[in-house]
Formats: C-alpha cells, structure tokens, sequence
C-alpha cells in the first residue's frame, strides 16, 4: 500500500473519530491504537506503549508540571489578583486600560508560569467581569487576554518551548533565550494596536475610559 494511501486512511480515521465528540487526546490515542494494530499487529501496540514510556520519561519535561504547579498556586494563594491591581493603578488613565493590563499581566504571567491555558483561565476569571461592567465590547475584552495568553508560549519558561526542544534535540536553554525578543515584540505590538485602535474609534474610547486615574505621586 502507498504511503500517500495509509497517511490519508490515518487522518481520515482521525476526523471520523473526533466528529463522533471523543476528546481529541484521546481520538489521537484511538487512531494509534488502531492503525499500529492493523500495520503492525500485536508489536505495533507493544512498541507504542514503548515509545509512550520514553516521551515522557525525558529530564527536559521536568519543568512543565512545575510551570502549571507555580500558576496554580498563584492563582489560589491571591498573588494574581494582588498582580492586576497594581498594573491597573500604573496605568492610569491610557484608553483602552484593562485590555493594557491584561498584554502586561499576561507577559509577567508568562515568565512567571510558562502555561498559556492558566494564564488565561487567570486573566479570564480575573479582567472579563471587570471588562463587561465597564461596557466593553467582546472584540476588545477576549481579545487582549487570548492573544496575551499565547505570550506564555514566547517567553520564558516556556513549557511548549521545552517540550519541542526535546523532541528536536535541541538546546533548551539557547532555545528560551532566542525566543525572547519575539515574545516582548509581541507584546508590545498588542499595546499598540489597543491603544490605536481605541484612538482610532471614539465608541471603544469612550467605552474604555477608566473614571478614577492614579499617579506615581505620593
């Protein structure tokens, strides 16, 4: 059978068992199973259990469920809440504030966490009922904390960072340290477009506007 035949079978299987409203981990496990039972038979189960065994058994993958521990313990200990209040008093009266805290709450998330889906499970329990009573629309609340969440992958300690540079073999510590610039990049063009964008259309701005202001004068 060609290649270009059984890779079409195997991702055909795949969206056939995804539709059927099974998990996607667990519909990629099923597809496994299944065509390393029928290509291989009883050795092709065997050697996936194998190869399960030594991708997770990888020093490098240490740090990851310590990246979701310290998010964790931020989040019920209080440390994020205390976290967006001060970024909220130092931004003062910039329009667009909240969607501002949230690009910067989420990068120090970043480098404190490493987890993109708990920064944004904080951020989202934390800014989106704060945004809504202040009239912000959906674009401009959802927005900034998903984009903002995805920083996690960008700056250091990055668990999906960790992860591909061990299953590239690649230097984990050259890897953190190249995607820096970019991550800071990215951040910093979120803050542009928000506040350009709340310039640009006077109902965001006015939707925007935070009432109360506060100074870095004592």
């Amino acid at each position: 059978m060609e290649w270009w035949l059984i890779y079409t079978l195997i991702f055909g299987t795949l969206i056939v068992i995804m539709f059927s409203g099974l998990p996607v981990a667990f519909a990629f496990v099923l597809t496994n199973l299944i065509w390393g039972l029928i290509l291989w038979g009883p050795a092709g189960l065997q050697q996936i259990i194998l190869s399960m065994f030594e991708s997770i058994t990888i020093f490098t993958l240490l740090p990851v469920p310590l990246f979701v521990l310290m998010g964790e313990v931020m989040f019920h200990s209080g440390l994020a809440t205390n976290l967006l209040d001060t970024m909220d008093k130092w931004m003062g009266r910039l329009p667009g504030r909240l969607g501002l805290v949230s690009v910067a709450s989420g990068t120090i998330l970043a480098a404190l966490t490493g987890a993109s889906m708990g920064s944004i499970a904080m951020l989202g329990s934390t800014l989106v009922p704060e945004m809504e009573r202040r009239g912000y629309k959906k674009i401009m609340s959802l927005g900034p904390i998903m984009g903002s969440g995805g920083l996690a992958v960008m700056i250091p300690p990055s668990s999906l960072a960790v992860l591909l540079g061990a299953l590239g073999e690649i230097s984990i510590s050259r890897l953190l340290i190249a995607i820096i610039p970019g991550g800071l990049i990215m951040a910093a063009l979120y803050a542009i477009y928000i506040i350009g964008r709340c310039c640009c259309v006077p109902t965001l701005r006015q939707a925007m506007r935070c009432p109360i202001s506060h100074s870095w004068k004592r």
